[in-house]
Order: C-alpha cells, then structure tokens, then sequence
C-alpha cells in the first residue's frame, strides 16, 4: 500500500479499495475455552466485530475488501514480530496480564508499540490491556484502580471529538479491567472518561485510537469470564451478580468497529 493511501494525504476511497491494509492482531492473551473453541483465538474475536463494522459501513463493505488480517500471539511467541514495513495496521488486544509488569514480552511489546506510533504511516488500535499499553508507550502512568473492577456494559461520556469519531452521544461498551491509564498521554485527544475510569478512549491523529473497554465482547464472551472468574475467587459474589445484571444490555460494538475501520483507513 502506498504512503498516501495510508496516510490519507491522498484520495482515500481509490487507493484504498484496490489494496486492503495489512492488519496485524497482537493477539495479549487467549479466549476462555467456549470462545476460543468458538473463535479460534482473539483474531476471530475481532475479525468478526470488524466484520460487521464493515457491514454497518455506508455502503456497506467486505471486511476483505477493507483489510488482510494476520495474528500474532506475542505471549507465547515473543520473537517473530515483523518488521514494521510489512504491516499498516496494528490493533493489540485485551489480555489478563498487567499492562505496567516488566516482564520481557511486555517490555518488548511496548517498544514495538511506540515504534509503530513513532513511524507516522502506521495506525495502531488499542483495546484494553492493549489501550493501556499504547497510554505506557506514549509517557502516561498506568496503574491499578481505586475503585476496583469495571465490568460488563457501563456507560462512557464522550468529549465533542468522541462523538464524531464514534458518531454516538454516549458510548455504551463493555469493560472488564481494573488496571487504568491515570492520565491521558500529552500527544492524546481525550475521547471519553466516566467515574470509574476518567481515560476510557484518546486518539492520536494518524497515530492511535484506543479504548479501555471490549468492543469484541457479546453477553456471552463476559458471561464465560465472570463465571469463571466468579468459580475461581477473583469475583466475589456482589461484582458476579452486579456483572451479570448489566451482562446483556445493549452495547455499541459496532459502531466503535465502524470508527476503527475509519480511523485505520483514514486517520
């Protein structure tokens, strides 16, 4: 793909119909058991949610049309990242491991993240733990919540700029964090921020979208991780059963797909 085409200096529509972008996945973890046997992975999960993001498009799209996607699990793969002038697009995902540990694969994860956003032609999307590790990439203190964990559907405000990315008047998503960002990087656009959690989105033009909550999750994805969680002692009773009240409101995946599509397309 050529510069203009991914930059959005160019014409947008021609270019970028003739030659998807090359979507790289960083795949953070792996899927509770249903859902990965049902996925294949988080490349399923978010293949499907841009899919239909794609669909939602008008006109709508194939997501093929819009995007090659391949995969990466860099936690039990940490040495094969490619080299950055074989991806477009990079979105991380969520995962359950702590987005400000040391560990290695974090560390490297982090430096290849903020190469990425350093390179001006790569978009890179955040998702969570992956929203968490572009905040770190880019200078911003990342941390554990005082106030606990945030989980299924909650409601986040959106600044004037989160409206007409995510094109709603209140984001609606579901969360399942209680690692934070605690301030919002000096180069980010703040998007959105509730009570529980003040940075939820931040875009860098060109550079980076993020959010801290799970566009990919449906009822049934959080339904399997609170319940296992709630088995293993993580949840106590009180955080299952407040989860699982708020488990199958209606949410705004899609329409954050449609803004991920636009944004790795046009800025």
């Amino acid at each position: 793909m050529t510069a203009d085409a991914i930059s959005g200096s160019g014409p947008a529509s021609g270019s970028l119909a003739a030659k998807p972008l090359r979507l790289l996945v960083l795949e953070a973890d792996t899927p509770q058991p249903n859902t990965n046997a049902k996925y294949g992975g988080y490349r399923g999960v978010f293949t499907a949610l841009l899919t239909a993001g794609a669909k939602a498009l008008d006109p709508p799209r194939p997501l093929a049309d819009l995007a090659s996607i391949t995969a990466l699990n860099i936690v039990e793969d940490t040495q094969s990242y490619p080299p950055l002038d074989e991806v477009d697009a990079i979105l991380i995902t969520g995962s359950r491991h702590t987005a400000f540990d040391n560990d290695p694969w974090i560390l490297k994860l982090v430096e290849y993240a903020k190469q990425a956003i350093d390179s001006g032609r790569i978009r890179v999307v955040g998702v969570c733990f992956g929203h968490q590790i572009i905040g770190r990439a880019m200078g911003a203190p990342v941390g554990k919540s005082d106030k606990g964990w945030e989980i299924a559907v909650t409601d986040v405000d959106l600044t004037d700029k989160g409206k007409a990315i995510f094109q709603l008047d209140k984001m609606r998503i579901h969360q399942m964090h209680r690692d934070v960002v605690l301030e919002f990087p000096k180069d980010a656009i703040p998007l959105g921020g509730n009570q529980i959690c003040p940075v939820q989105a931040m875009y860098s033009p060109g550079r980076y979208i993020t959010v801290q909550g799970h566009p990919e999750f449906t009822a049934e994805i959080v339904g399997e991780i609170v319940t296992n969680r709630h088995k293993a002692g993580i949840f106590t009773d009180d955080v299952y059963t407040d989860a699982l009240s708020r488990l199958s409101n209606e949410h705004d995946g899609v329409a954050i797909a449609k803004a991920f599509l636009n944004f790795m397309r046009h800025g």
